[in-house]
């Protein structure tokens, strides 16, 4: 095993691309004090000079609308969905009237396709779907360079739906968030120990993986000496953040360790939850939130998008009080009952979209909040899901201060305001060079304020 540190700088400084190997895996090492140049750093140099990040949530099925607009233009009381989002509501903006105006003629499978490419989806039930590069793409074109992940897709629903789309269209439109180009849709991973290997290794067929796991329990144990001798080259404020970093590794070893060994302690598992992923919802997200955010804090990939649930999910919320499927509450016909049950798992949604926002809120970088250079957008490709329509999309803005976003505010648009307005003011926030995004008609400038400095 060895300390790959590039060249290092005079002072005992470290590469940012500093790596812990071992046998088949290697562990990023987040931006340490021991990575930049010595001297004294105003905030707003260090605003300056923060990594640029990018995060797309995906909720399915629009929302319910009463329960989820805010009062008037401020946040100091938010609705219903909204409340899980009251510790960081200084750093969020609630967005009214956009619109996904090519996702029409309505359906789920251009609700999904529509949100990140803002493009019409080619209406075929055949392997010559077309659609657009979504704006994660474009991100990750512009970021991917720098990182060992160009880009990382995630989602909740374990195994791609075949046979039972939207009529007239391809399951690759409802199955993908992501497109790399008009005709290649990027599939997402649900499983958490495939997506912690392909962070951190180890690498080979899944045969070879698991002979390794067997071999070694612990990631971290394997690298316990060259841990040491990095933390011997740093100062404090740098251990204690590879110490809380290198924790969140062993907490998530943990719960891949606890998912992985139900099995043999008579856990009953359905067909559809492969070894090692959690039973429950919330821990299988919070697991993959938690990964998310290690690979940013590690700078494995600076663009992420998660998908919470797909369009026309059969999932059921009993933690919540919601035993009904999600797909047909979304047809509530107007009933007060079901509008209720559909709130309340809006209202789960959000709370897992929070526990993201706290985590990268609680983790730090040069003495800044992870939240500071992670403009995170949680929202939907449909508005009101019980007449599968597009306009006034539940959408969230949080995040990002490093990059002009401001919070705590509740933007009421002009209605039928482009969708693409807000990737178009999110892809310049990160440097990309660009007039337009698919059928914008310039960035949401309310977004952000001028720099103070």
């Amino acid at each position: 095993m060895t300390v790959v540190a590039g060249n290092y700088i005079t002072g005992k400084r470290l590469s940012r691309r500093t790596l812990l190997r071992t046998t088949g895996a290697a562990l990023g090492i987040p931006l340490l004090d021991a990575m930049l140049p010595a001297g004294p750093a105003s905030a707003n140099t260090l605003m300056d000079q923060a990594v640029k990040r990018l995060q797309y949530v995906y909720m399915p099925m629009g929302c319910d609308h009463s329960r989820w607009t805010p009062d008037g233009i401020t946040l100091n009381k938010l609705p219903f969905i909204l409340e899980p989002l009251n510790p960081v509501k200084d750093r969020i903006n609630i967005l009214s009237n956009l619109e996904l105006a090519k996702a029409y003629p309505g359906s789920h499978a251009t609700s999904n396709s529509a949100f990140l490419s803002c493009a019409t989806a080619k209406h075929t039930e055949s392997a010559d779907y077309f659609l657009g590069t979504t704006a994660d793409q474009i991100a990750a074109k512009h970021l991917g360079n720098q990182t060992k992940l160009p880009s990382m897709e995630l989602s909740m629903d374990l195994t791609q739906m075949a046979g039972q789309c939207d009529n007239g269209y391809a399951c690759a439109y409802q199955n993908n968030l992501s497109w790399s180009s008009p005709t290649t849709p990027l599939p997402s991973e649900a499983h958490p120990r495939i997506v912690f290997e392909a962070m951190f290794g180890p690498g080979g067929s899944a045969s070879e993986r698991s002979r390794s796991r067997q071999q070694q329990a612990s990631l971290l144990d394997s690298m316990a000496d060259e841990i040491a001798r990095l933390k011997n080259q740093v100062g404090a404020s740098d251990k204690r953040i590879l110490d809380q970093y290198l924790e969140s590794i062993r907490s998530v070893e943990r719960r891949l360790e606890k998912a992985e060994s139900d099995l043999n302690n008579g856990e009953k598992r359905d067909m559809e939850r492969p070894l090692g992923v959690p039973a429950s919802y919330e821990q299988h997200a919070k697991l993959l939130i938690d990964l998310q955010v290690l690979a940013l804090q590690a700078d494995l990939t600076r663009v992420i998008t998660f998908q919470l649930a797909r369009e026309t999910s059969k999932r059921s919320y009993p933690e919540v009080g919601v035993p009904e499927s999600h797909h047909p509450l979304s047809h509530h016909g107007n009933n007060p009952n079901k509008i209720e049950r559909l709130a309340r798992i809006n209202r789960f949604h959000v709370s897992l979209f929070a526990y993201m926002l706290t985590c990268l809120a609680n983790t730090q970088e040069r003495g800044m909040p992870l939240l500071n250079s992670t403009a995170c957008l949680l929202g939907s490709g449909m508005g009101n899901p019980n007449i599968h329509d597009h306009t006034n999309l539940p959408t969230v803005i949080a995040g990002g201060s490093a990059a002009g976003f401001t919070g705590g505010r509740h933007i009421k648009y002009p209605e039928h305001t482009p969708l693409a307005n807000i990737h178009l003011t999110l892809l310049q926030s990160i440097g990309v060079d660009l007039d337009a995004f698919a059928d914008s008609t310039g960035p949401a400038d309310e977004l952000t304020l001028p720099p103070t400095h």
